[in-house]
């Protein structure tokens, strides 16, 4: 039976540096990504993809045949979901999580970051990806992280303002912030 989750003291001060290694970590635990997308008449999907981290940016190699691709390509817009699987959390309602806005583009077939990320993605992922390489209506895209939102339990809930400079802040459970903006890489 899953513990009650209890809710914490939103008026402690977190340590932020702590907060970045943790989430990083989690993050690192994953292969794969939970992505949602949407058409330009605004239908929603929701899918996930292989993915392999370079510099920050997430690679996604994935076909045209698949609705996210073109809602990918068409919106240039989509949210990453990063979640703690069911049977290891303490309680349903409390699951970490990090989500991500990220933009999205395509990486140019033939280039050098393409043929080095799709490396990387067979390195990764074994000899599918070779056979996945030769197939014409796959795209590597690339979804680059603009801010996100990393939740580990009731009031413990971190805003991700500026990724490439880790700046992070707490968020209280009301909303506001408890780290000014200026402040929250300290």
């Amino acid at each position: 039976m899953p513990q009650e989750p209890t809710r914490t003291d939103v008026h402690s001060s977190p340590d932020l540096d702590a907060i970045h290694a943790e989430l990083s970590r989690f993050r690192a635990g994953f292969s794969t990504l939970l992505m949602a997308t949407c058409a330009l008449d605004g239908e929603p999907d929701a899918s996930y993809a292989p993915y392999l981290e370079v510099g920050g940016d997430f690679y996604v190699f994935v076909s045209e045949l698949s609705t996210h691709t073109a809602n990918l390509i068409e919106t240039g817009r989509v949210s990453v979901l990063f979640i703690e699987d069911e049977a290891s959390a303490a309680h349903a309602f409390v699951r970490r999580r990090l989500t991500f806005r990220c933009g999205v583009e395509e990486v140019a077939r033939g280039s050098d970051m393409h043929d080095s990320v799709l490396d990387g993605l067979e390195t990764r992922f074994g000899g599918l990806v070779a056979t996945l390489r030769a197939l014409p209506d796959f795209h590597l895209l690339r979804l680059r992280p603009e801010r996100g939102l990393y939740v580990k339990g009731f009031g413990k809930a971190f805003a991700i303002d500026d990724v490439q400079l880790a700046r992070i802040r707490h968020v209280r459970e009301s909303g506001r912030r408890d780290v000014p903006r200026g402040d929250a890489a300290t």
